[in-house]
């Protein structure tokens, strides 16, 4: 393998004036329209998502405390599905939530659109 010894380097500048004076930079300022695209199908996903999950724990604890028939193996594979149900659900509600009331930090973008 050959190597280039004849390459002239050149060092960057180590002030890019952005500094105590900072200067403005255009690339910050994009906001294109997908950030205010609602992503109706990812919600209701998110929304059936919760009501399952809370379905599913309140079967578990139905069943656990005796309220309800079944054994308790049954409570505890419905409480693992209910909690792997339940959280993405309120994770993502959570966000269309803010979202739709305009906290910072939070935006429809950030919600997976299918």
């Amino acid at each position: 393998m050959a190597s280039r010894r004849n390459v002239q380097y050149s060092p960057l500048p180590t002030d890019e004036g952005y500094g105590n004076g900072r200067q403005h930079d255009p690339r910050f300022d994009y906001a294109p329209k997908s950030f205010d695209k609602i992503p109706w199908k990812s919600i209701a996903l998110a929304l059936f998502l919760l009501f399952l999950g809370s379905v599913l724990l309140f079967l578990s604890y139905f069943i656990l405390t005796d309220h309800m028939g079944g054994e308790r193996s049954q409570a505890y594979g419905l409480f693992a599905l209910g909690i792997l149900t339940f959280l993405p659900g309120f994770y993502e509600t959570r966000i269309a939530y803010y979202s739709w009331r305009g906290a910072k930090g939070y935006r429809f973008a950030s919600i997976p659109d299918y």
